[in-house]
């Protein structure tokens, strides 16, 4: 069992680098094999395709971020919003130190999006479907947003987060935020653009910004009414 695991193991490795240098598309199975110094048989023996294979390096990365998370959770002597700040820069470093594992959750995201719909779900490529790895993750996707949930449970509780809040869709619109943090990363970089802004000032203006809106500090101002005369 444990010779099988290590093969296991050598394959995903091996995937997740010929992903990273040179992408999916252009990743063979042969190629996973010679990198990961098994024979092509035996690669398949293990996974039946190369979506197969992705579906359990997705698998994977999922099991990684629900660690995050759960350390999160764990974190002793803060508050529910701290757990929430902690959680935020855990994911915005798994992104960068895990890429590739980080674009195949997106990349679940976004299947899940057309398995869930009757009129996309015929668009996904029958070999995912049929991966044993894919019908797993449909619960594992589960796990992490069920951290998350507790988190801002526990912010709510301890009065971190604004009782009114519902953690379901709080939870939710949080993690909306993060993927969309991440995908704005690329124009807030870009020296060419016309708004001037850091990403450092950009990623301590983002917590600060969900930090207040989550405990309820940001307050609307209603304008001030000037009197004037027409004549």
């Amino acid at each position: 069992m444990a010779g099988e695991k290590n093969k296991e193991k050598l394959i995903l490795d091996a995937a997740v680098a010929l992903f990273t240098a040179q992408g999916f598309a252009a990743t063979r199975m042969e190629d996973v094999a010679k990198k990961a110094g098994i024979s092509k048989g035996l690669t398949y023996f293990y996974y039946k395709n190369k979506e197969d294979l992705y579906m359990a390096l997705t698998k994977k990365a999922f099991e990684q971020l629900k660690d995050e998370f759960r350390e999160s959770l764990r974190a002793k002597g803060k508050n529910g919003l701290e757990m929430l700040t902690d959680l935020v820069q855990r994911i915005w470093k798994f992104a960068k130190e895990q890429p590739v594992y980080y674009h195949s959750i997106i990349h679940f995201l976004d299947l899940l999006k057309k398995y869930t719909s009757p009129e996309l779900k015929s668009q996904i490529n029958p070999l995912i479907i049929d991966s044993i790895h894919f019908h797993k993750l449909l619960e594992l996707q589960l796990e992490p947003t069920r951290f998350g949930i507790q988190i801002v449970s526990q912010g709510i509780k301890d009065g971190s987060i604004r009782q009114e809040l519902q953690p379901e869709i709080t939870f939710y619109t949080v993690w909306s935020m993060v993927l969309g943090y991440e995908k704005m990363e690329g124009p807030i970089s870009f020296e060419g653009k016309e708004t001037k802004i850091s990403p450092e000032a950009w990623q301590r203006g983002f917590l600060k910004l969900m930090q207040e809106m989550l405990k309820g500090t940001i307050q609307a101002t209603k304008p001030q009414v000037v009197q004037t005369s027409l004549f």
